[in-house]
């Protein structure tokens, strides 16, 4: 087990092809705004814009990201139709372990070359067989006990954006996509 702040190994992230995320607790905080409009029922959450640019890093980079809940609702498929990820699933009863292997299958990719961020108990099969088990600082006990890395932010605090920072650096690339990154916006980078 690894601890908070530890690095990732790199030959570890250079394996890595896919790299799937849970969405309440990881990309959000865990909390649910829950009401009606309009006579319809409304379910808000709040994600962290800074998760938004680690995922379009990794996937300039030429990771798979795929996103997968517990929770069938419009909220997170619509962040993940914004960050344009590979796949997004949902199963209500948090089957996530089987949605996953699907989308393993479907890309012919192996469980030694996925990774996968995840904060509760629903996560821990996944977190179980990926290469790289990533936690995210508010994760609970069971998880940290299991992952390789966890991030010293909470989920939907940046906690992606951070594990793709450590994870692209691990890789050798980091540098390398922030300058491709400003160059894409048409910025300059100082060297």
């Amino acid at each position: 087990m690894r601890h908070e702040g530890a690095v990732i190994e790199p030959a570890v992230a250079r394996r890595i092809r896919i790299v799937g995320i849970d969405v309440d607790g990881t990309m959000t905080d865990g909390g649910l705004y829950i009401g009606t409009a309009g006579g319809q029922s409304v379910e808000l959450k709040r994600f962290d814009i800074q998760d938004g640019l680690g995922v379009h890093l990794l996937r300039a980079a030429g990771i798979v990201v795929v996103v997968l809940t517990g929770r069938a609702g419009d909220a997170a498929r619509i962040r993940a139709e914004e960050l344009k990820v590979d796949e997004f699933a949902a199963d209500a009863g948090a089957r996530k372990l089987p949605m996953f292997e699907g989308m393993l299958q479907r890309r012919q990719m192996r469980w030694e070359e996925a990774c996968f961020i995840g904060d509760d108990l629903p996560d821990l099969p996944l977190l179980k067989r990926v290469a790289l088990p990533v936690g995210v600082a508010n994760a609970c006990a069971e998880v940290r006990e299991v992952v390789h890395f966890t991030t010293t932010r909470a989920g939907g605090r940046g906690a992606v954006r951070e594990f793709a920072e450590v994870f692209l650096q691990a890789r050798g690339v980091w540098t390398g996509q922030i300058r491709a990154y400003l160059r894409e916006r048409g910025d300059v980078l100082a060297d």
